[in-house]
Parts: C-alpha cells; sequence; structure tokens
C-alpha cells in the first residue's frame, strides 16, 4: 500500500527552493508579459500611424469609424465629418489589429502544441533543475533577439521572438510543475500552487503596467535593455532550486509526439479524478485565451478608450484577482486538495463574465467585475492543479503535466478561433462575447456536477467547516495517497461523515443505516456521496450485497469508511464494535485506518442532553478533531480496532488544551455567566449566587495577601465547606497553589507534608481546631479573623471587580505577577502515608479541567443539577467536586 510521506524529510532545504522557483516563475510571467504587450502597443500605434488618421479621433469614433450615439456635444458635427472622411480607414485599420491580436495568441500557443511532449520527457528523464536553468539561459538570447526586434522596429522578427519565448515557456513549464510535488510535502501543494499562482498574476500585473510605462516614456532601446536585465536574474535564481534526481531516467524519447500524446490520453483516462481535472483546467485557459488579451482589449478600444497606461490599470484588476483568488484557495484548502472550491469558482466565473455585458459599466465597475472574476478563476484553477500534479505517478508526473499543458496550450489555440468566429462572422461586441462566455461556464458548471455530485457536497461540506465548525486533522500522514483502504471511526453526531469528508482530500464511500438513508432531508445528499446503505433489518442477500459492494468498491482502490459501533452513541461514549468490517475485509489486500472524532460530542447533532438539534452550540466555531492512525493490517479484530480508536482519542484530548482556562477562570467566567444562578451552600451556610461567590473569593484574595506573601504553595486545613471553596479560589487567584490538609493524619504526616511543599502557615478555622485537638507544626491563620474587619468599601469594591474587571487584571490585583497556564500546579494531593512518609501528588489546571469535563461529558449535567461534594478538599475527586 502507498502511504503518505511525513512532511518532505528528505528535503528539508524546500523553502529555500521552493521560493528560488517562485522568484524563477514570477520573472518569467513579468517578462513574458512586458514583451507581449510591448510588441502589442507597437502594432497597434504603428497601424494607426500607418492609417493616416489623426490622433485626436481614435478617442472619438467608434470601432467602425461611425459616431457613438453618446457623442451630443457641440463636436457632433465635425465628428461626423470626419467619420465619412476617416470611418473607412479606422474600420480597415481595427480589423488588421484584431488580426494581428488573433495572430499572436496563435503563435504564442503554437509551440505548446508542438513541444510539450519532448518538454515532458526531459522533465521525466533529467533532473528538472537541469532543465529549469537551461530555459533561462535560454531566455537571455531570446531576449537579446528582442533587443534587435525593438531596435529595428521589425513586426515580423518580435513575432518570432514571441514564438521563440512561448518555445522556452513550453519546456519550463512541465519542469516546473513537476518540480512542485517533489520538492513541497504533499500537505502543502495546494498552498504551494496557490502562493505560485499568487505571485505569477501579480508578475502580470506588474508586466502590464512596466510596459505601458516604458512604451509611453523610453525608447525602445531600453526595453530590450531592461527585459535582458530580466532575464539574468531568472537565470541567477534558477541556480537556487534544489537539484533533485531524474523521475525517470531510462525513458525513451518517442519522436511521433502524437504517439507520446495517445499513450498519455490513456493514463489520464484510467483516472476519472485526474481526467476531469485536465478536462477542467483545458477550459479555464481557454477561458483566459479568449476574455484575456483579445476581448478585454478589444472591449476597451470600443467601449472605454483608456490609453495603455490606464488600460493596464484595469486589465491588473482581472490580474489581481486570480492572484488573491490562487493564494485564498491554497490557504483556506488547508493541508489538503479541496476540489470542492472548483463548482464554486466555476459558478463566479460564469457570473462575472455576464456581468460584464451589461450595458453602460463604468471603469470602476468594469475593474471590479473583473477582478471578482480573476478571484473566482483562482478559486477554480488551485484545487485543478494540485490535482494534476498529485494523481500522476512520480514516474510519468512530467509527461501528465507535459500533457495537460498540450491540452490547455490546444485550449488557448481554441480560443484564437473562437475569437475570431465570434468577431467575424457572428460579429458579436466584446461585452455579447463575455456573455457568451458566462452561460457556456454556467451550462459547463451544471454538467460538471451533474457527473461529479460529490464537488458540490465537498463545497457545501467546505463551508460548513469554515464557519460554524473548525476541523484540525492529526495523523494525515497515515492515509493512504492511493489504493482502497476502510476507515473504522467512532460515531458521535449525525454530521461525522462531513468531518471525514473535510479531513482528506481522498473521495469516501460510508455505509450508512437504511432508516436514516431512507429519512427525505439525507437521501439527496446521501446519493451524491455514493452512500451504501446498510441494515441489520434486511434479508441476509440483501445484506451481503451491501457488504460486498463495500468490498468491491476496496478491491478496486478506493476508501470506504464504516461507523463500527452501528450507532449514534447517545452517551458520548464509545460503544462495542461490531463484526461488519471483518465481513467487508474478507480476502481483501487492503489496510484498515482506525479514526477518532473528538469535539463533536455537545454539537447540536449529538445526542448530548438526550436529544437532537434543540439546544444551542456551546461556542462558534466549534472545534472539532479527526485523529488517524497508522494502518492496521486487514484481519485485524474489532476490539483491538476499537482500542486505538480510543487511544486516538486519549490523545485528541490535549488538543483541547489550548481551548481550556485555568480553574479560577473558567470559574470567573461561568460567574459572570450565571451572576444570579445557585453556586454553593454548606449544612452552616445559606445558598450563595455566582456573583456572591467570586466577590467572595476576591475579598479573601485581598486580605490573605499578606499572610500568603512569599509563599508559592500555601496550606489550607479546612472542611469541605463554602468557606473552604472561597478560599482554595482565592489562592488560585493570587497565583498560589492550595495544599489542602488531611485532617485525619498524625502530627507527624502533617509535619512532613508541611515539610515538603515549604508551607509557613496554615489557614484554618477555630471550629476545627477545637474539634479535632490538632497540633500543627506552623502557625495558624484562623479564618475567622481573616473575615472579620471587612467594610463596606471592601465589599463594593470586590463586587465591581467581579463584575468588571478581566480575570488577569484580577490576578495581578491579588499579587500574581504572572500569568497562570493550564500546565501549572493547581493543587498538591498528599497520599494518607499509610506505607510512609505521605506522598505529594501534583495535579495541573490542565489535570483537573480535564476531569471536570469528562465527567460532565459522562453525567451531562443540566443548569437544574447540583453536584453534592462530601468528600473533603484533600481528596482528589473531593478537591475537583
Amino acid at each position: 500500500m502507498s502511504v503518505r510521506k511525513q512532511p518532505n524529510d528528505e528535503h528539508p532545504d524546500w523553502r529555500a527552493g521552493f521560493w528560488s522557483l517562485f522568484v524563477v516563475q514570477f520573472q518569467g510571467a513579468l517578462s513574458d508579459n512586458i514583451f507581449k504587450f510591448l510588441v502589442l502597443f507597437l502594432i497597434t500605434a504603428t497601424i494607426r500611424d500607418a492609417s493616416g488618421v489623426p490622433e485626436q479621433w481614435w478617442g472619438v469614433l467608434d470601432q467602425n469609424g461611425g459616431v457613438p450615439s453618446v457623442l451630443v456635444d457641440d463636436n457632433r458635427n465635425t465628428a461626423e465629418v470626419a467619420s465619412r472622411e476617416f470611418g473607412e480607414d479606422i474600420r480597415i485599420a481595427n480589423a488588421k489589429r484584431d488580426n494581428y491580436i488573433t495572430l499572436i495568441l496563435l503563435v504564442f500557443s503554437f509551440p505548446f502544441i508542438v513541444f510539450s511532449m519532448a518538454a515532458g520527457y526531459l522533465a521525466d528523464r533529467y533532473s528538472k533543475r537541469s532543465i529549469i536553468v537551461g530555459t533561462k539561459v535560454a531566455e537571455v538570447g531570446v531576449m537579446t533577439l528582442g533587443l534587435i526586434g525593438f531596435l529595428t522596429g521589425s513586426i515580423p522578427l518580435l513575432l518570432g521572438v514571441i514564438f521563440l519565448m512561448s518555445t522556452q515557456s513550453t519546456f519550463f513549464s512541465p519542469s516546473k510543475y513537476g518540480t512542485l510535488p517533489e520538492l513541497l510535502p504533499e500537505s502543502r501543494l495546494s498552498w504551494g500552487n496557490g502562493i505560485l499562482g499568487l505571485g505569477t498574476f501579480v508578475a502580470i500585473i506588474s508586466g502590464g503596467i512596466i510596459a505601458g510605462l516604458l512604451f509611453k516614456h523610453l525608447p525602445p532601446f531600453v526595453w530590450g535593455v531592461v527585459l535582458l536585465l530580466f532575464a539574468a536574474v531568472g537565470l541567477a535564481a534558477s541556480r537556487g532550486v534544489l537539484k533533485l534526481p531524474p523521475a525517470n531516467p531510462e525513458k525513451q524519447f518517442r519522436i511521433n509526439f502524437l504517439g507520446e500524446l495517445w499513450l498519455n490520453f490513456g493514463k489520464i483516462g484510467k483516472d476519472r479524478v485526474l481526467a476531469l481535472a485536465v478536462a477542467g483546467s483545458a477550459y479555464f485557459w481557454f477561458l483566459g485565451g479568449l476574455f484575456g488579451d483579445p476581448t478585454l482589449f478589444v472591449y476597451n478600444e470600443e467601449l472605454l478608450r483608456l490609453d495603455e497606461d490606464k488600460y493596464a490599470m484595469l486589465r491588473a484588476c482581472l490580474a489581481i484577482g486570480i492572484g488573491v483568488g490562487s493564494g485564498v484557495a491554497g490557504f483556506v484548502s488547508g493541508r489538503k486538495i479541496e476540489y470542492g472550491l472548483v463548482p464554486l469558482g466555476s459558478l463566479g466565473l460564469a457570473a462575472f463574465a455576464a456581468a460584464l455585458a451589461i450595458p453602460g459599466l463604468s471603469v470602476v465597475a468594469v475593474g471590479v467585475c473583473l477582478a471578482a472574476l480573476g478571484f473566482s478563476g483562482g478559486f477554480y484553477l488551485v484545487p485543478l492543479l494540485a490535482l494534476i500534479q498529485q494523481r500522476p505517478d512520480a514516474k510519468e508526473k512530467g509527461s501528465i503535466v507535459a500533457t495537460n499543458g498540450w491540452i490547455t496550450s490546444l485550449g488557448v489555440f481554441l480560443a484564437a478561433g473562437a475569437f475570431w468566429i465570434l468577431r467575424k462572422p457572428f460579429g458579436l461586441s466584446a461585452p455579447q462575447i463575455f456573455l457568451v462566455g458566462g452561460v457556456v461556464t454556467l451550462a459547463a458548471t451544471a454538467y460538471a456536477v451533474r457527473i461529479v455530485p460529490d464537488s458540490l457536497m465537498r463545497l457545501l461540506i467546505w463551508a460548513l467547516t469554515h464557519t460554524i465548525y473548525r476541523v484540525k486533522v492529526v495523523g494525515r500522514e497515515n492515509i493512504p495517497e492511493k489504493g482502497g483502504a476502510l476507515f473504522v471511526s467512532n460515531h458521535l453526531a449525525l454530521t461525522d461523515a462531513f468531518f471525514l469528508i473535510a479531513s482528506t482530500d481522498r473521495h469516501i464511500r460510508f455505509i450508512m443505516y437504511r432508516g436514516m438513508y431512507e429519512k427525505w432531508w439525507i437521501k439527496p445528499f446521501a446519493r451524491m456521496l455514493k452512500v451504501i446503505p446498510i441494515s441489520s433489518e434486511l434479508r441476509p442477500r440483501e445484506m451481503i450485497k451491501s457488504l460486498q459492494e463495500a468490498t468491491d468498491w476496496i478491491k478496486a482502490g478506493n476508501v470506504v469508511c464504516i461507523f463500527a459501533e452501528g450507532q449514534i452513541t447517545r452517551t458520548g461514549q464509545m460503544l462495542p464494535f461490531r463484526k461488519g468490517m471483518q465481513k467487508i475485509m474478507k480476502g481483501v489486500d487492503a489496510p484498515i485506518i482506525p479514526v477518532n472524532l473528538d469535539g463533536v460530542w455537545g454539537s447540536i447533532f449529538s445526542f448530548e442532553r438526550g436529544k437532537f438539534y434543540w439546544k444551542l452550540p456551546r461556542e462558534i466555531p466549534y472545534p472539532v478533531t479527526v485523529s488517524y492512525g497508522e494502518a492496521m493490517s486487514p484481519d485485524a479484530a474489532p476490539q483491538a480496532i476499537r482500542q486505538v480508536v480510543q487511544e486516538l482519542g486519549s490523545d485528541a484530548w490535549s488538543e483541547r488544551k489550548a481551548r481550556m482556562r485555568p480553574l479560577h477562570q473558567a470559574f470567573i467566567r461561568t460567574a459572570r455567566k450565571n451572576r444570579t444562578r445557585f453556586a454553593f451552600a454548606d449544612a452552616a451556610t445559606p445558598p450563595l449566587s455566582f456573583a456572591k461567590a467570586l466577590t467572595g473569593s476576591i475579598l479573601l484574595g485581598r486580605r490573605l495577601r499578606k499572610t500568603w506573601e512569599g509563599q508559592e504553595n500555601v496550606g489550607i486545613l479546612l472542611p469541605p465547606s463554602v468557606g473552604g471553596a472561597l478560599v482554595n479560589y482565592a489562592a488560585l487567584m493570587m497565583g498560589k497553589v492550595p495544599v489542602n490538609l488531611n485532617y485525619t493524619l498524625s502530627a507527624e504526616a502533617l509535619a512532613s507534608c508541611v515539610e515538603q511543599t515549604g508551607i509557613r502557615n496554615i489557614l484554618t478555622s477555630r471550629k476545627v481546631l477545637d474539634l479535632l485537638k490538632l497540633e500543627l507544626p506552623v502557625e495558624t491563620v484562623l479564618l475567622e479573623d481573616v473575615a472579620a474587619g471587612k467594610t463596606a468599601v471592601d465589599v463594593i469594591s470586590a463586587s465591581v471587580m467581579a463584575a468588571l474587571i478581566p480575570a488577569r487584571w484580577i490576578e495581578k490585583a491579588l499579587g500574581c505577577e504572572k500569568g497562570v497556564g493550564m500546565d501549572d500546579l493547581a493543587t498538591i494531593i498528599f497520599s494518607s502515608g499509610s506505607t510512609g512518609e505521605p506522598k505529594g501528588v501534583m495535579l495541573t489546571h490542565y489535570n483537573v479541567m480535564s476531569n471536570v469535563e469528562q465527567l460532565g461529558q459522562v453525567f451531562a449535567f443540566e443548569k437544574k443539577d447540583a453536584f453534592l461534594g462530601v468528600l473533603p478538599f484533600f481528596h482528589s475527586f473531593g478537591f475537583m467536586g
């Protein structure tokens, strides 16, 4: 079986290598766009100069040389005269410009179609770093030719340089994308693609802006020198890319690239997910080729009429959107490939492309629509690129990436043809082309969701787990990268399947109780996920059929999940595991992956407090931990798997520590949320509300500050009582460790406890001393004396602190200089000393709070419940109670 690697132990310098690759890619995209735009601006200016039309009429007359209907000022008559004189010249010039735009698209995409397979061969056969460095060396030569082209003003030479520039990019692309999965830990693959996409489109933005500034303010010689300097920077950065061994050094070159393509088509077709990712990527670049420079350029010429600088800024909106969308997609994907983002991005592409067809949009509105269109494109593309890099076998990765490059280039090539067809035979305007693209994208999205419905389900789950829930995944490296597996999980709530789906990019089929499957509000979603319904009430033949379906799915290299308890727990405790998994795995050579869900109990979809749904969540976002254990053999016994799942749950409990508060801080928070509710009472004390209890603790802390000054551990000898509880909370707020002494011990044992903890005095009461006739080894401080003499001012100030002052400020006011954390001591509990000297057990805040939470889970306490604490505070359970 294939198990995911730990984050790249073999390449500890992957960060340096990645950022070197980032600089190389950034420089390449920057130089390509500067050069293309300079050529486009130069061609447009040359055509206009040759037309003989005065400069002032290019911004007034429309695309066909006519007078726009919006022109209503005093110059209209003059414009109509100019239209008669220059209209035909403008129409011819613009037609030439459109033809050149189409030609540039064809020239740029043609090398990808011809040379992609050769580039893929080189990426597999040799070290990808060598290929990357070689392409950067070639770029220096290409840009030298570009300098000559700018100096001579030769359009054919500049088009030839675009061809060579594209050829260089063709050989760079498979090595670039093939390096990412070899260089990055898989958990960072989406992140890496997002960052690379963000940098690429920032480079595109910068390229358009720099090209406009160069064209407007500097001579052609400077253009070429700048591009040569950028090429030198890229060459220097390429030396920092990590040198990785060739993926397939024995690979043979095939001159017939069409045969190589056909072979790779077959490999891609065997992996449905990969095939759909390649098709989706090709469609994105088709839209990019259609919407980008041709349609947007004409949109500006026809409607906005911005000069080169302002047009570059408008185009920057699209590039910024794609860059930010790519970065955000990489971030929100977490440490997996989240293809649920694809339909969301696709819907955004459709909506904002159609929005650009709305008549009368201002420049600002167009910029916003372009930015949103780009953002949607980033969301759409990043998961697809990550899938294309992750799915192929390592030895074929370069060829598959190159094949994808060939298909996407074909998409760009077809986009050039589509632009020409929509403009010439159909006569569509730029806004109409955007509308057609939006409608086609919407139809394509509907079709894609129909054939891959779980992508829509993943989108809904992604939204759920990024708003109401926060899912943390532990042990993701234990999930097999490929091949069949059976996930065996505990079952705490109706949403358990969602958390498992959200924790991995592998498609999971769940086994579900048929009675739940048939509910009208569950069945549509269950069918999307291809859930396998099962029930012990079925006839044996139907039961066997369901189990066999699960077996066949695993044998086919896929993942099935079974909630082995057979039902949702009603107590929060794990039930025995049933034996259905043994029947599924009979004769199957695939691992069992134990899974534990923690933190789900208590959510509104769990049965906590005896009901589903009808309760409010404790907090939003609700934290959930999904833990994956190491692979177990397919014949592992249910009891052994259950034991591992329990151990995973025990380990996952530590994830709660960051969300816990020390005992006294939790008490302050509870008291403020439930000021008037009953808190404490004993036989001698009337019921005390939480507000009064907190006030009393603060009051005692202020009066004990001098008494306990300089002591880390403080001695308390009091029975289980309201006074004892308040004194313990006072000690904790002061940053002290309360040591509740056992008043049943002998004088020698008590002295040992005092000596071990460094206690200098003991807080007790006159009643305890009189009743027990104890001889204490250090000075005694009587609680009656501490509480006596309080003034109205003391009570009022303590009440104000209890109501308004932050917990950390209360600690400081009571003398606690450093903050108290969960790993700090909360108390020391001594043994009875029956086997010698009493032994102190040190309990941290985390120890005690964990027990408190676990007790609450077992007994499901309600607000109306009261806890009767009969054990003394020197007992661990008595202290916790």
